[in-house]
């Protein structure tokens, strides 16, 4: 069994979408109680540091960023979405989010690279998969799978980087932003036709970019059949250094912003399949990061799996 690191921080507590917004505090506050309880597996809760801006600019530029913090409002809320998708916004306290949530990837990276006997879980928001290089939506501001990646292959020297999503929906901003590179697999299992529309069979960048659109409707078994064949199958065949996971609970069956019919267990089988690749190529250095997932009892049940899964070897 590995030691799992959890990387959180009570910044992240602090984002406030609005009333009746999915993103919501209490999707951190489920899983840390949750985490809590757990006695199977050894977990440390680490707070994750702000993240330096020449860190984040290896992948957004710093006018992007630079932009983004000026709309910080004073009070309130400001929304930075044109609709019909205007649900992603600032509050006063978004900056210190923001930078916590990419600043746990880039802590989770020295982790694992000074330590193979251990795992790391962002337990963070904002999410990331949706931001790209210069563009916040779906509810996404920097992109922290990504900004992690690069930091990994600057200070480590790594070459070969996988980025495993299983969110529900596609990660439209990873796929933009290594759309052209070789170094960075990026390989996603979502519901499509969905937000963000993105994610077609057919995007395959230089042959580094791995999709596998589902229908709505289908069944935990069939899921894992498409996820094994269309993603960790090419997967084991790129033989990355290591393995990162936008995480995302939303395929659940009981999540409101999709109609995918997995139960809570299926992400412990789907975790495995990943640990599984990590084993055979990436030394086991495996950094999985929070997305999606809004229904907090199925999101506590399923990131259980999910850890439970991780700290297997």
């Amino acid at each position: 069994m590995k030691e799992i690191i959890v990387y959180f921080h009570p910044d992240c507590l602090l984002q406030n979408n609005g009333d009746n917004h999915p993103e919501r505090k209490h999707r951190l506050e489920v899983i840390l109680q949750m985490i809590n309880k757990i006695k199977k597996i050894k977990i440390s809760i680490k707070k994750s540091p702000l993240a330096k801006l020449e860190i984040i600019n290896l992948v957004h530029p710093k006018k992007y960023i630079e932009e983004i913090f000026l709309l910080i409002p004073k009070s309130g809320l400001q929304g930075i979405e044109k609709e019909p998708y205007a649900d992603t916004y600032l509050c006063p306290d978004s900056k210190n989010a923001i930078l916590r949530s990419c600043g746990a990837g880039i802590a989770s990276a020295d982790t694992i690279m000074k330590d193979n006997n251990k795992r790391t879980f962002c337990l963070i928001r904002p999410p990331g998969h949706h931001a790209e290089t210069i563009r916040a939506n779906g509810f996404c501001f920097i992109n922290n799978v990504a900004v992690t990646a690069r930091y990994l292959q600057q200070k480590y020297k790594i070459n070969k980087v996988a980025i495993v999503d299983f969110d529900v929906h596609h990660g439209n901003g990873s796929q933009e932003i290594f759309y052209n590179d070789k170094t960075v697999s990026y390989g996603s299992i979502h519901q499509s036709p969905l937000f963000p529309g993105t994610g077609l069979e057919e995007e395959i960048g230089v042959g580094n970019i791995f999709n596998a659109p589902i229908k709505s409707g289908i069944n935990g078994k069939e899921f894992i059949s498409i996820f094994n064949n269309k993603i960790l199958a090419k997967l084991d065949k790129f033989k990355p250094e290591v393995i990162l996971i936008s995480a995302g609970f939303d395929a659940h069956k009981r999540d409101p912003l999709a109609n995918i019919n997995l139960n809570s267990k299926d992400f412990y089988h789907i975790t495995k399949g990943i640990v599984q690749i990590a084993e055979n190529h990436s030394q086991g250095r495996i950094i999985s990061f929070l997305e999606g997932g809004y229904d907090l009892v199925a999101l506590s049940e399923s990131a259980y799996q999910h850890l439970l899964a991780l700290a297997e070897i």
